[in-house]
């Protein structure tokens, strides 16, 4: 019977307050994660057809018009949207400055992914997750990285 060599897990766990912050990040990002695709799809919309709708943004998530109708609410409740009965759904200065960050944060992870070698398609479905949980350091290293191999995606402007 082999000899049981002791577990070296307990000296692996990293100290309880950088264990705390991680998970902390991590609600964070999960609680702003929706709100943050919601605006940047409202500003796409609006950027590509000049208006944005609730229909729209339920076909382009994939998910039913009450959901979207609950989510909207709550961009409203935020600051984020105003909504104007038959004539769709507007930014606040807030909601185009959140937009705005969000698409940075996308098109600098995009960038980095691409600049690994990955795929244009894989890394533009990646950067979807990824942008919501990375730090402003983490960020910036990525954005250097990128353009430092050449490979930086142009941010799109209004």
């Amino acid at each position: 019977m082999a000899e049981r060599m002791p577990s070296n897990a307990a000296a692996a766990l990293i100290d309880i307050d950088t264990h705390v912050e991680s998970f902390r990040q991590t609600r964070n990002a999960r609680r702003t994660e929706l709100v943050e695709d919601y605006i940047e799809l409202i500003a796409d919309l609006i950027d590509h057809d000049g208006e944005a709708r609730q229909v729209d943004i339920a076909q382009r998530l994939g998910v039913a018009q009450p959901t979207v109708a609950k989510m909207l609410k709550r961009l409203a409740t935020e600051g984020l949207i105003q909504q104007r009965r038959y004539r769709g759904i507007f930014l606040t200065p807030e909601g185009k400055d959140l937009a705005e960050k969000s698409r940075q944060r996308h098109q600098i992870v995009e960038s980095f992914l691409c600049a690994l070698g990955i795929s244009p398609e894989t890394a533009r479905i990646d950067a979807e997750g990824i942008e919501h949980h990375v730090s402003a350091e983490t960020l910036e290293t990525f954005r250097t990285f990128a353009e430092n191999r050449g490979t930086a995606v142009s941010i799109r402007k209004k």
